[in-house]
């Protein structure tokens, strides 16, 4: 059976580009294989420095995942900061990386672009990542295209440290690009992103939901002309919910003009509201018994550390990181 990694930050509310880039593609694979999937709160520290939110966004994104359909009882799902190994693994990743890899990263590029603060957490992110990978003997990591260079960059450590020790200490990863999903827009017509400050979060509903939904950006085509459905933003939502039948309805509706981007937001305001109407009821039950999903993380977090630390005990013997009790004194 293959082993399934991925993770995400808890670096704030999960977002529908959070859900159809990449949650859903998890709950759908936690079937595929021996699936383990973690809350990278070490990652997050790369953007806030606040424990108190850090402590809740990392509850959150629990409650999200496990509303949305994640079972434990089918995957491994657990905190990043449960699992010491890791960092361990990564700084050792880092003594074989060259710093011009780390200069060509794409990610941290964008980051940096969008504003952030270009902290050595930050430019390192990939040297992590390949830790959080490797410290599993992962076999498929799912990912978007946008973290493509992450996991060759994680290949390539692996590959130099195999190479130098003369064995294979570390499993090369593959890449599983998830489904192809267009870029979901946030209510400013960019790329949906808690950098940017445009969401629709997964679990908003009521007036914020509403507020947020009709501040959609769109054009000022009058009421009554025809506009182009494939060039609106709220079009582009309505088609992450929305089956091909009503996606062809609306789409005329847009090409036959009377049909107000008004009316096209109430309609997706609808749609967001009955995808995720279960999932909010069963949020709400979760979040009244948070015991429960402190268990849940414990017993991830004790399963993932038994892996991790079956692949740490060779590279800490092939390194000569020894605990202090197996050096032996030689006169």
């Amino acid at each position: 059976m293959k082993t399934i990694l991925s993770g995400i930050q808890s670096s704030g509310k999960l977002h529908l580009g959070n859900y159809f880039g990449a949650l859903r593609q998890h709950i759908q694979m936690q079937e595929q294989g021996d699936a383990f999937y973690f809350i990278a709160n070490y990652h997050s520290l790369t953007s806030i420095n606040d424990g108190e939110q850090i402590r809740q966004n990392t509850i959150d994104v629990a409650l999200d995942y496990l509303a949305l359909g994640l079972d434990p009882e089918k995957c491994t799902f657990f905190v990043q900061s449960d699992v010491p190994q890791v960092a361990e693994l990564a700084w050792i990743l880092g003594t074989f990386c060259p710093v011009s890899l780390m200069e060509k990263g794409v990610a941290y590029k964008d980051k940096v672009g969008q504003g952030l603060s270009p902290n050595i957490g930050l430019f390192t992110y990939p040297i992590l990542q390949a830790a959080d990978i490797l410290i599993y003997h992962s076999d498929l990591v799912p990912v978007g295209q946008d973290q493509k260079q992450n996991i060759e960059i994680c290949r390539d450590l692996a590959g130099k440290f195999n190479h130098n020790y003369g064995n294979d200490y570390l499993k090369l990863p593959e890449e599983h690009i998830v489904e192809s999903v267009a870029i979901v827009p946030g209510v400013d017509g960019r790329k949906m992103s808690k950098s940017y400050g445009n969401t629709i979060n997964i679990f908003d509903e009521g007036k914020t939901l509403k507020k947020k939904v009709m501040s959609i950006k769109t054009d000022s085509t009058p009421l009554d002309e025809p506009k182009d459905p494939e060039n609106c933003n709220v079009f582009a939502l309505i088609k992450l919910f929305a089956d091909e039948e009503k996606q062809k309805e609306i789409a005329e509706k847009y090409r036959a003009g009377g049909y107000g981007y008004g009316h096209a937001k109430k309609e997706l305001l609808a749609m967001i509201e009955e995808y995720f109407a279960e999932a909010r009821e069963r949020r709400k039950e979760l979040s009244q018994d948070l015991d429960r999903v402190h268990d849940i993380l414990q017993e991830g977090g004790e399963k993932a550390r038994k892996r991790a630390e079956t692949v740490m005990e060779p590279i800490r013997e092939v390194t000569g990181l020894f605990k202090s009790h197996q050096y032996s004194l030689k006169s």
